[in-house]
């Protein structure tokens, strides 16, 4: 069988699995999964991108060839409970903490698999894995995803990928040989694609996003302000306001435009 196909069965299957618990609140629709060259010259450029000190594949693993991220967007009902009023819904708190735990699972798994195989691979935090101060983290996700063909970045700096941007992005890095993904042509975001949807910055209650840049100690206060006023045990630190209700929510807008054009 070939190896994608057990990779994609295997993250299936923990979702599935995952999903089943009876304390588990979250839904997800089908996951997308995305593979790149640990070679790529694209991560290399994250040092000038991201931040100067980001990971290359080679850091997290001697001997790395292959990077495999996937994104797990979330059902419609989560996001429609987040995208009305100032302060995040518990819905959408409760699949931040979940899904972050179910990539964690899917990391577990997928490494064991991969070790049974003969293979090695080094796995990251969904999050918290930044700098506290510096708000950058040593890993980024979003960008892993970019270049393994997941989507392209919106104006809110998110992915947007042909599930839309509302859901949660893992990675990791393995020895295994796979054959990478091609990046899509163009752009997934409306602004990108003619300026004509600002709606992310609309729905950003702290104006911490900004059409030229965002500012991420603003941003993060607002976060660490409705972890404190949920009260959930564990990491919420949560908004997601600019991701919900707007065009790429759970779709790639650009893609639908083109169709309807047709």
């Amino acid at each position: 069988m070939d190896v994608k196909v057990l990779i994609e069965e295997e993250i299936r299957l923990t979702i599935a699995e995952y999903s089943s618990r009876k304390t588990i609140q979250s839904t997800w629709r089908d996951p997308l999964v995305g593979y790149a060259r640990a070679s790529d010259p694209l991560f290399g450029r994250l040092k000038r991108v991201a931040h100067p000190d980001h990971l290359l594949p080679a850091d997290l693993l001697k001997g790395a060839t292959s990077v495999i991220a996937f994104f797990l967007p979330f059902t419609k009902s989560i996001v429609s409970s987040n995208a009305q009023g100032e302060s995040p819904s518990r819905q959408w708190a409760y699949a931040y903490r979940e899904t972050n735990e179910l990539i964690t699972l899917i990391n577990s798994r997928l490494a064991s698999k991969l070790q049974s195989q003969g293979y090695h691979a080094s796995t990251i935090p969904p999050t918290h894995n930044f700098d506290p101060v510096r708000l950058v983290s040593a890993w980024s996700h979003r960008h892993a995803a970019y270049i393994a063909g997941l989507g392209a970045f919106g104006l809110h700096r998110l992915l947007i990928t042909e599930q839309g941007c509302c859901g949660r992005l893992g990675s990791l890095v393995t020895d295994l040989e796979v054959t990478p993904t091609p990046r899509p042509e163009g752009q997934s975001c409306l602004y990108h694609t003619g300026g004509s949807c600002t709606e992310c910055i609309g729905h950003c209650i702290s104006g911490a996003l900004g059409i030229k840049d965002l500012d991420r100690q603003e941003c993060y206060r607002v976060l660490l302000d409705n972890e404190r006023s949920l009260g959930l045990a564990g990491h919420a630190d949560v908004c997601g306001k600019c991701s919900c209700g707007v065009p790429c929510s759970l779709e790639n807008p650009v893609k639908r435009l083109k169709y309807l054009k047709i």
